[in-house]
């Protein structure tokens, strides 16, 4: 299989408000796909994958299945880099700002990363890595 894009789909509660959020914590609006009140789209990173918010009935059309109560477990922890420490800390308050949860703040881990998980007015959870290459253990 040759895979030119991948993206990912997320159900919400209100498009609205979770399209306000992932702009204020710094994400890039996909203006080609913002024409709908059922959905919205994100780029992510250099390789503009795409993040699908879809309102929480139209997903459960794509799944033919019931949605996860992301408030009793999980089923995926998204994770993103960083280019600093700095990067993180400011992820974390603009998460906080915006109305998400910081369910694990800002720390050092195993002596080359730099991380804090987070999940969104959804309850979708995220961890933002800055990974310091010249630490990692060889």
């Amino acid at each position: 299989m040759k895979t030119r894009q991948i993206w990912f789909n997320l159900p919400v509660k209100n498009v609205d408000l979770s399209k306000a959020f992932y702009e204020k914590i710094g994400f890039e609006l996909n203006q080609s796909f913002d024409h709908s009140k059922n959905a919205c789209s994100f780029f992510i990173g250099e390789q503009k994958i795409v993040m699908m918010l879809f309102q929480e009935e139209a997903f459960k059309g794509f799944v033919k299945s019931g949605i996860a109560d992301l408030h009793n477990g999980n089923e995926v922890l998204l994770s993103i880099s960083a280019d600093s420490r700095q990067e993180v800390d400011e992820v974390a308050t603009l998460v906080k700002e915006a109305g998400g949860v910081v369910f694990d703040p800002p720390k050092e881990i195993q002596d080359w990363m730099y991380g804090c998980g987070f999940q969104d007015i959804d309850g979708h959870k995220w961890n933002i890595l800055f990974m310091d290459m010249l630490k990692v253990p060889s």
